[in-house]
């Protein structure tokens, strides 16, 4: 029997196993996304992502290990969880005969969260059961989505937007989203993002499955990542970043004495400028080591500096980049 999970907290995972014969595809991982908040879900390809979002929409029934949704079990139920969740996969499929507004209104009635006050504020609040009326027709705007073409006339990136007109548009109080911005232009990946901010505002949940990095970046408050069924690291974005390096370009007036060999200090190279009057450096830097470098520098004579923060693909990269040279020598 599970436990009932603190209101704060839209999704606990806790070692959770998958396994498809021999391939686990799930091995204990973990994932906490508190209500109100964007979680950023990431990981390579064949990481256990999409599993785990079957396994909380229901649809998989784990091996081992508890998943709890909005205080529910995803499994058992799954009905009542389903009204108050809306759904945007990578690859949206449309019936072919209905247009895409009567699929977004027959989501709609299959919505029922919590959150019914909602209702009311902001775009005018009129309901047609689990649909926010206004904001459908908001919506469809800023998508230029016209809903009265059939599904099967629609292209992929029209599809993303049915869906996520609808999730956007219901009464729920958790949006799971797996790559839901697949297809899309960049322009509707900057009304994408608009919609997703003004949902958090609205105190809605989100978990974002995403492949762009800086959709991730841009939206997330935390993230969790994942690697071979497991989580590796969870954590808001100025968190995670220790994992990663600091950019640093500065022009010095006299050498860069002893740089080099600072402690996290990497990738050093130095150039002479101006005819020998100075220096221009570049380097890469463990964040917790910056102000070494910084003092350092400024025994140099800085005449200028620019310090570029990592970014959310480095931290990425550069994370299971080092998973593998670890495999790879214990492999030797």
């Amino acid at each position: 029997m599970t436990k009932a999970i603190s209101p704060s907290v839209a999704i606990r995972v806790a070692g959770l196993h998958k396994s498809f014969g021999r391939t686990h595809a799930l091995d204990g991982l973990d994932l906490s996304v508190e209500a109100g908040e964007v979680h950023g879900f990431l990981g390579p390809n064949g990481a256990g992502k999409s599993t785990t979002i079957r396994v909380l929409l229901g649809l998989l029934r784990a091996d081992g290990g508890t998943a709890q949704l909005l205080g529910k079990d995803p499994w058992r139920d799954a009905v009542a969880l389903h009204r108050r969740i809306a759904y945007v996969p990578g690859d949206v499929t449309l019936w072919r005969n209905l247009s895409g507004g009567e699929v977004i209104d027959l989501y709609g009635r299959l919505h029922q969260g919590s959150g019914a006050k909602r209702f009311g504020r902001g775009a005018g609040g009129r309901r047609a059961g689990g649909l926010d009326t206004a904001r459908r027709d908001e919506l469809l705007e800023r998508f230029d989505l016209d809903p009265t073409k059939k599904g099967r006339t629609y292209s992929k990136g029209n599809r993303q937007k049915v869906a996520l007109v609808a999730a956007f548009a219901s009464d729920v109080d958790l949006l799971i989203l797996d790559e839901p911005t697949s297809g899309l232009d960049p322009l509707m990946e900057e009304v994408f993002q608009s919609c997703v901010a003004e949902e958090r505002d609205r105190g809605r949940t989100v978990l974002l499955s995403s492949h762009v990095l800086s959709e991730v970046e841009a939206l997330c408050d935390r993230v969790s990542i994942i690697r071979k069924g497991r989580t590796v690291e969870t954590g808001s974005l100025g968190q995670l970043r220790h994992l990663t390096r600091t950019s640093v370009i500065a022009e010095l007036a006299g050498p860069p004495n002893g740089l080099a060999h600072l402690p996290g200090v990497h990738d050093v190279t130095a150039r002479p400028i101006d005819r020998g009057q100075g220096h221009r450096i570049r380097l890469q830097v463990d964040t917790d080591k910056l102000d070494a470098v910084l003092r350092s520098l400024s025994a140099s004579g800085v005449r200028s500096l620019t310090s570029t923060p990592p970014t959310l693909e480095e931290l990425f990269l550069r994370h299971y980049q080092d998973d593998v040279r670890g495999e790879e020598a214990s492999a030797r």
